[in-house]
């Protein structure tokens, strides 16, 4: 019996999680989510007492499931390389996970109050940024800050984007190129730049 329920629970949270992302709040149905879940509203209602209940509880498994893929992101030697890491799996749970696109749109529709998801990925965004800087990965003349805006609108746009992952992932390397310096640019490992950067001269 408490199998059963649990995936009672477990199918009305996933067609919720879908009735949501399609929907928004005030659009979405119990009714709807019940046909959807192939069960009845007596079913659902014993599991989540109202839409104010559902709601909150595909918020906090979208917001886990968003979390834990960004912190199984594997450690990147390049900066660059991962923040197309991180910006590949922001546009990828933004169109594949139901839970985050949901919570990407509940965000835009109360009734959740929940920090935006913007600033779970945004530090990470950030402490990447500032490991090419330090790095010397940038192109000279690229703050920080002002590529952390660029990149930070870019990827909202990524997430709510229609074309193919081939196009986003093309836009995104030409993105990321133009942000790299040269390789004469950024020197030997000590953070020193080369004889032919110091002095003027491109290498043959």
């Amino acid at each position: 019996m408490q199998e059963r329920a649990a995936r009672t629970r477990q199918a009305v949270l996933e067609a919720a999680a879908e009735e949501f992302a399609e929907r928004g709040y005030e659009g979405a149905s119990l009714q709807r989510v019940a046909g959807r879940a192939e069960t009845s509203i007596g079913a659902l209602t014993f599991h989540f007492r109202n839409k104010t209940a559902l709601a909150e509880e595909v918020c906090l498994t979208g917001r886990a499931r968003f979390g834990r893929s960004l912190a199984e992101l594997a450690p990147a030697a390049d900066p660059l390389r991962g923040l197309r890491a991180l910006i590949g799996t922001l546009a990828r749970l933004a169109h594949e996970d139901r839970f985050v696109r949901a919570v990407r749109r509940l965000e835009a529709d109360p009734p959740d109050s929940a920090p935006p998801l913007a600033e779970t990925w945004l530090p990470v965004l950030r402490a990447l940024l500032d490991r090419a800087h330090r790095a010397r990965s940038l192109r000279p003349g690229v703050a920080p800050e002002e590529a952390e805006i660029m990149l930070a609108h870019l990827a909202e746009g990524a997430m709510a984007a229609h074309g193919t992952p081939v196009a986003r992932d093309s836009v995104w390397d030409v993105v990321l190129h133009g942000l790299a310096a040269d390789r004469h640019e950024r020197g030997g490992q000590d953070g020193r730049k080369s004889p032919q950067a110091e002095s003027g001269q491109t290498p043959a």
